[in-house]
């Protein structure tokens, strides 16, 4: 229970993150909305661990150019009204998935606005499809627009943050979001990643560019690695270096 003074978490989804579903056009694709649904069932069980829900808007195609090209916009746009098909080899959409996309980028930067406005100390968006691997000027891994960068770039452009720290740790390299803000010197990204694996980026070398460097920390770790090694990545690695940021 929460105390009287205490503010709810705050989770944000949106039906239509349920509706891109890559199985259209290649029916043994992994990326489904039963990932979602799993996701869902398992906080219901829970009773929303007392989570306020919201849902999420759709972003504005200006709002997705914050990060991604008007081309990028545009292509994504154009292949889902014509009713869909291959990005690349990984990655395909159906006539659904483009407002999918604008309500899973929306989510993120709805969130956003609402931690920075003093409404919840937590956020979770559960929404599809995925971000991380979207470039600014291309689509791939499954990924459409880069939630977490238009995120991020939401906070310092119009939000007022100076700064703004992101933790990659999923199984693979963020490779969208470090190369959004790889000249940058106000976001600090992060990743734990297994090596070797796709999309072949993050090497422990790869610290930014220009006035970026520094500001980008790649820990490739080998397959199977376990609870203790990224605890110990994130408390002697990660953490002191976002405090100093």
């Amino acid at each position: 229970m929460l105390a009287s003074d205490e503010k709810p978490a705050l989770h944000f989804s949106h039906p239509a993150c349920l509706e891109h579903d890559p199985r259209a056009h290649m029916p043994e694709h992994p990326d489904t909305p039963e990932r979602l649904l799993a996701i869902e069932r398992e906080l219901a069980g829970a009773g929303w661990l007392g989570w306020e829900r919201r849902e999420a808007p759709a972003a504005r195609e200006d709002q997705l150019e914050l990060i991604h090209s008007a081309r990028l916009v545009r292509h994504v746009r154009e292949l889902c009204r014509t009713g869909g098909g291959a990005i690349d080899g990984d990655t395909f959409v159906g006539e659904p998935s483009y407002r999918a996309a604008l309500h899973a980028a929306g989510g993120a930067c709805e969130m956003t606005r609402a931690l920075m406005a003093g409404e919840a100390r937590l956020g979770f968006c559960a929404v599809r499809p995925s971000g991380h691997h979207a470039e600014p000027d291309r689509a791939m891994g499954f990924c459409l627009f880069n939630n977490v960068a238009l995120a991020a770039e939401l906070a310092i452009r119009e939000l007022g943050a100076a700064r703004v720290f992101v933790l990659d740790w999923d199984v693979h390299h963020g490779n969208g979001t470090a190369e959004a803000f790889r000249r940058r010197a106000d976001v600090l990204f992060a990743s734990i990643h297994q090596s070797g694996i796709y999309p072949g980026t993050g090497p422990l070398g790869d610290v930014g560019s220009g006035p970026g460097e520094g500001c980008t920390i790649n820990l490739p770790v080998p397959a199977g690695s376990e609870e203790d090694l990224w605890l110990s990545l994130i408390e002697h690695i990660v953490l002191p270096a976002a405090a100093a940021f």
